[in-house]
């Protein structure tokens, strides 16, 4: 991935990712070229493999957003931060980020389930 944008600039994942929570969700946030878009796919496709092969992985979804604009929303489960990090951070899963297209910019961030009654539960 050629750009990582922080979702938060005050806590970026990489500070995330140090903390222990369990369990997690990644949301992630891609914008690119709509010239990108076949090479984007491929490539997440290729690391969303990879993830699924990972311990602590529970579940990914990808979304695009309506329009003509391809924006992305990854949205994933992980056990712990402690998997999700050993994952994210794996020289495999870090060397495949090259086959992005220069246009892509990430933005991930970590999320817990909130609580509220009546309404949802964590």
């Amino acid at each position: 991935m050629s750009h990582r944008r922080p979702l938060d600039p005050a806590f970026p994942i990489e500070r995330q990712i140090d903390l222990e929570a369990a369990p997690i969700v990644l949301v992630n946030v891609f914008t690119l070229d709509e010239a990108d878009e076949r090479t984007f796919l491929q490539a997440w496709e290729n690391d969303a493999n990879f993830m699924k092969r990972q311990p602590g992985f529970i579940s990914t979804q990808l979304h695009r957003a309506i329009g003509e604009n391809p924006a992305y929303l990854n949205y994933a489960v992980w056990e712990s931060t402690a998997d999700f990090r050993a994952a994210f951070t794996h020289p495999e899963f870090i060397a495949r980020l090259s086959a992005y297209p220069s246009s892509a910019v990430a933005m991930p961030h970590l999320f817990q389930k909130v609580a509220v009654a009546g309404i949802c539960v964590a």
